[in-house]
């Protein structure tokens, strides 16, 4: 379709009324008279630059997608589109029942923020997505665009404690709603409602958060259509990997995992080698730093550890840690096959108090001496004895800390 008067036009006129507001409100709040717009969506008076911005603004779309060829947006109804994207909601009455009702409150919020002059600016930036020839463009595409929003966001290497806030101080609604278990969540973007991001509300703490992450990527590099929803069966398209890998690299950035691991004595390599300038002679002097036996090994504890700081799921921390160089591959799936161990450990060290049973001695104090205990143990510097010694000061039912020790022995 070529971009002419007359179809800007419609697509004016189509945002407009999608925003509810009358071509006399529109005139008003742009300083024109209403024969302007009539002419202006009649394709008979050209449109300035300056107009098409505040429009954009006032039907909250992308001046950019306004001019675009590939604008999905014009004439079409967003639960439609949905629909169209993802045929099985069809078939489940009470998922569709629920994204109508949430579908409604997020056009009562439009409108609500309208009368209050308070139109939701799209803050969010809008990155340019390269072609993606592999999934290793994919990969690379998504952690750079997750580094380049961490530096604009200004959060540095931290963990987000509130990744929905986030989302929404970025001008995208962002909830949760019961999905069917295979769909994680979506991404929608219609003038009637702005952009929003829904998440599977069944799904765990951890697994919702990355959701959020994933369907912000598609917000920050994905906006040429009304939805995108997120379903195990598309896994292996590159637009998939390429927002699993933003979600995974802006909640979890390289030097955010790299300091947590030093933090804990881990991720440094087994050997270095340095050269020492010597003023006396002025050569060097080689000298070589070994790391204790062991001591390097991350483990389902670590993992644990890490995946809580961050706020993921364990599975994804493992993968993480993984996709950094820090474990390798048959390491990776020997940490996931001892998640259960993880969450134990997690249960009875870390999170207890979140239950409303503070442990003896208090979370972080108890959580430092534990993990200290079974590395020493681990590496042959703490006897059985001293474990269950330790366990009882802990407050730990029995010898529930050496089965954890004893673990670490096994792998």
């Amino acid at each position: 379709m070529t971009m002419n008067a007359k179809n800007l036009g419609a697509r004016l006129r189509s945002a407009r009324k999608s925003r509810g507001l009358s071509q006399q409100t529109v005139a008003l709040r742009l300083g024109l008279p209403r024969t302007a717009i009539t002419h202006i969506e009649a394709g008979q008076r050209s449109v300035s630059t300056l107009e098409l911005v505040q429009m954009a603004e006032l039907y909250l779309v992308q001046a950019g997608d306004l001019l675009s060829h590939n604008s999905g947006d014009t004439g079409q109804d967003v639960l439609v589109a949905l629909h169209r994207t993802a045929p099985g909601l069809n078939d489940d009455p009470a998922t569709r029942k629920q994204i109508e009702r949430c579908l409604g409150l997020l056009r009562e919020g439009v409108a609500l923020r309208h009368k209050l002059r308070r139109e939701n600016r799209l803050y969010a930036p809008r990155y340019e997505a390269q072609p993606l020839r592999s999934s290793g463009d994919a990969v690379w595409q998504g952690e750079q665009v997750a580094e380049q929003e961490r530096r604009r966001l200004g959060i540095a290497n931290e963990p987000i404690s509130d990744i929905s806030g986030l989302i929404g101080r970025q001008g995208i609604w962002a909830s949760s709603i019961t999905l069917p278990d295979h769909m994680s969540g979506m991404f929608l973007r219609h003038s009637s409602i702005g952009m929003a991001i829904l998440a599977n509300f069944s799904h765990s703490r951890g697994r919702k958060r990355f959701s959020y992450a994933h369907e912000y990527a598609h917000a920050l590099l994905d906006r040429n259509g009304i939805a995108q929803v997120s379903v195990a069966a598309k896994k292996s398209n590159p637009v998939e990997i390429r927002a699993n890998a933003f979600a995974a690299a802006f909640l979890m950035p390289r030097e955010g995992v790299r300091a947590f691991l030093h933090g804990l004595g881990k991720g440094l390599p087994s050997r270095r080698d340095h050269l020492i300038f010597d003023a006396a002679s002025g050569s060097h002097v080689n000298a070589t730093q070994r790391m204790q036996p062991r001591s390097q090994r991350i483990d389902y504890k670590d993992n644990a550890m890490l995946s809580r700081h961050f706020g993921v799921s364990y599975p994804a921390a493992a993968y993480r840690l993984k996709s950094l160089g820090y474990v390798s591959g048959r390491e990776c799936s020997h940490l996931r096959e001892q998640q259960c161990f993880g969450r134990q450990y997690l249960d009875m060290f870390i999170d207890g108090d979140q239950r409303g049973s503070e442990p003896h001695g208090g979370r972080e104090l108890n959580k430092e001496i534990a993990h200290l205990a079974i590395e020493a143990y681990s590496r042959g510097e703490i006897s059985r004895g001293r474990i269950l010694e330790l366990s009882r000061t802990l407050g730990v039912e029995g010898d529930r800390l050496f089965q954890f020790a004893e673990i670490t022995l096994g792998e």
